[in-house]
């Protein structure tokens, strides 16, 4: 295992040159002159000409590539050309309220799809099998922007349960009292797709003679559900669950930005707004490396649910 995750990390070098080059010739040559940007409309050339040598970009196009290669290595992408402040620093601050959201978010999400669509996969065709693909149905035909709003309005504003927005310097009271409506609203709408997703994979297995033996043998059924079923579809669902987990790193950006939460997504927005480039890079390439590390770690998570996948 340690030759194929060797191979796989020297393979993971060209594909992240690839991006790295991908990004920087994009910025370059399609977000134009950032000089012009950061200079305002009431600026002369002799400015321009000052903000172009602070930022590098009067070199030759190798030279500023090398800068920017040492930039993602040394994990120091400069200062954000809008607030100033260390792009190092940005994403260390937001990283932290956006996994307060989006890891329990996604544990609960992905526990409660999977023991949703294991009970009603065994009842296909039953009412209950019915009722709940029609609330699916129904769930995912409406906006995020009608859950949050609504949410917001019943639960935090008359009800009084959660606030309404905010976030604090404490993790506790962020996990349990800010991000606990977050949270609430961002599972309803997630759940609905997952469930589906993960009913299909399980009815592909109900059916098979592996099923039929473990009843056959007098196998209780809660084990052929949990053990026998639920492991052979494990494939698809783990594929489904670790190609998601990038997108940990970006941020959920309507909840971030309707709950004010300071997290990596509503950065995203305002770097966006701002033409922010320095925190933009950073942002991309960082989360195309973690793309490919989860990948490597989605091939190894296989290797452990079945043993008859060699990893080569």
């Amino acid at each position: 295992m340690s030759t194929y995750i060797l191979r796989r990390l020297w393979q993971m070098a060209p594909t992240l040159l690839g991006v790295i080059l991908l990004v920087f010739f994009l910025f370059n040559w399609v977000g134009g002159d950032p000089a012009y940007l950061l200079a305002g409309k009431m600026s002369n050339p002799e400015q321009i000409a000052n903000i172009r040598t602070q930022l590098g970009i009067d070199q030759p196009y190798y030279v500023q590539l090398w800068i920017f290669i040492k930039q993602i290595v040394t994990f120091d992408f400069g200062n954000s050309w809008s607030t100033g402040e260390a792009v190092s620093a940005i994403l260390k601050s937001r990283l932290g309220p956006s996994l307060t959201v989006l890891v329990p978010l996604t544990l609960l999400e992905s526990v409660l799809a999977i023991a949703l669509a294991l009970s009603i996969a065994f009842r296909r065709g039953s009412f209950s099998d019915r009722a709940v693909m029609i609330a699916c149905t129904i769930g995912m035909s409406v906006s995020i922007l009608v859950y949050i709003i609504v949410g917001q309005y019943v639960f935090a504003f008359q009800l009084g349960w959660f606030p309404v927005q905010g976030w604090s310097n404490h993790f506790v009271t962020n996990l349990f009292k800010y991000a606990a409506l977050p949270i609430l609203i961002a599972l309803m709408v997630s759940v609905a797709p997952n469930l589906r997703l993960f009913r299909s994979f399980i009815l592909d297995e109900v059916n098979q003679d592996y099923v039929r033996t473990a009843r056959a043998k007098g196998v209780p059924e809660w084990r052929v559900k949990w053990l026998h079923v639920l492991r052979n579809a494990a494939i698809p669902i783990v594929t489904h669950i670790m190609s998601n987990l990038p997108a940990l790193l970006i941020g959920a950006f309507l909840i971030e930005r309707f709950f004010s939460i300071p997290g990596i997504g509503r950065e995203v927005i305002l770097a966006v707004e701002r033409s922010d480039f320095p925190v933009i890079k950073a942002i991309t390439v960082y989360v195309a490396a973690a793309t490919m590390f989860f990948n490597l770690l989605t091939d190894l998570l296989y290797q452990a649910l079945d043993p008859r996948i060699q990893l080569k």
